[in-house]
This record gives C-alpha cells, structure tokens and sequence, in this order.
C-alpha cells in the first residue's frame, strides 16, 4: 500500500479535538491551531495510523469456512424460512463475477460469491436468505420475493448490492434475473 498523502488542517474555533478522514489519496488530519510541532507530528502519525487499520479491517476478508456458511445456512433457515430450506452445500467461491450467489436446487447446493466476503453480515445474510429460497421455490416469482421478504433487511440489502454491481458496473437485469441455468430444474 502506498504511503497516504497527508494534509493537516488547523483551526482556531477547534480547541481540544483531532480527527482525520480520507478524501481520495489524501488522509485530511484536522486539529488546533495551538497544538506545537511535536504534538502536529504525534497526532498526524496517530491518526493516519488509525485510518489504514480501519481501512485494512474493512477490506479484509471474512474467514468463514463452509462450515460456518452451512451453520449460518442452517440457522437462517430456521429463523426466517420455517426450517424449510434445507442445503446439502454452502460455499464460497471465486468465479462469480456478475453474481452474489447461485442455487442448484436439483443437488441442493448454494454457492456464493468470495466478493460478498467483505460485505457487512447482514447483506451475506441476504443473498443466503435468497438463495435459501430458492430451494422453496425456484423461480423469481411473488411466492420466492414472499419467502425472501421474511428476512427484515431484504430491501435494504437489495439496495446495498445494487449500489455495489452498479459501482462495479455489472449490469443488473430486470428482476434480479432468473439464476438457475437451463435444465437445473429437471
């Protein structure tokens, strides 16, 4: 990771507080105008430090096995499906580009993508949830977008991986789609 560009901003209605932000490549660091050299490069050293941790723990993948993924399968099931949707797999992979997950229904797999390892839980939590129901009922019809609305943050995580594919700039067909490829259903 390259070195940040640091710009450090004093003020004289500001009096005991620092803090620092990102705008771009640059680490903004805004403190007192009153504070000395010293204290600037201690304070500036501090909080471009706290900056990149944040920013390392954000993109650091989630260390989630495929145990942990069929026990999160499992538990939501029980929780928002009635216990219906029962997988035989849950598992991360690396070839979804233009997905967040996939259903096999015929062999009852789920698979999602590893992109979704750096997704806030409640937003994995959904794109398993849909997946889930799939194996309910496979097709994106209202009894599927009913099983899925049991989950309370669908439509906000359905917002959440919008903004995402578009920022990525996937295209997101009408409806999400229909996931399943020709003759899984049979």
């Amino acid at each position: 990771m390259p070195k940040a560009r640091v710009e450090v901003r004093r003020s004289g209605r500001r009096r005991r507080t620092v803090s620092a932000y990102r705008d771009g490549e640059t680490i903004v660091v805004l403190m007192p105008d009153n504070l000395s050299v010293t204290e600037e490069r201690a304070w500036v050293t501090r909080m471009v430090g706290r900056i990149e941790r944040k920013e390392r723990k954000a993109s650091a993948p989630r260390k989630w096995t495929d145990d942990d993924l069929m026990a999160r399968a499992r538990r939501l099931s029980d929780d928002f499906l009635g216990g219906l949707a029962e997988p035989e797999t849950v598992r991360w992979v690396g070839n979804q580009r233009a997905r967040w997950g996939s259903c096999t229904p015929k062999d009852r797999t789920i698979r999602l993508s590893e992109r979704l390892q750096r997704m806030p839980d409640w937003v994995i939590d959904y794109v398993i949830v849909h997946e889930l129901a799939h194996l309910i009922e496979p097709h994106h019809d209202e009894r599927f977008w009913g099983w899925v609305a049991h989950y309370p943050a669908a439509e906000k995580a359905k917002g959440y991986l919008a903004g995402w594919s578009d920022a990525e700039g996937i295209a997101r067909p009408p409806s999400e789609q229909v996931e399943l490829a020709e003759g899984e259903l049979e």
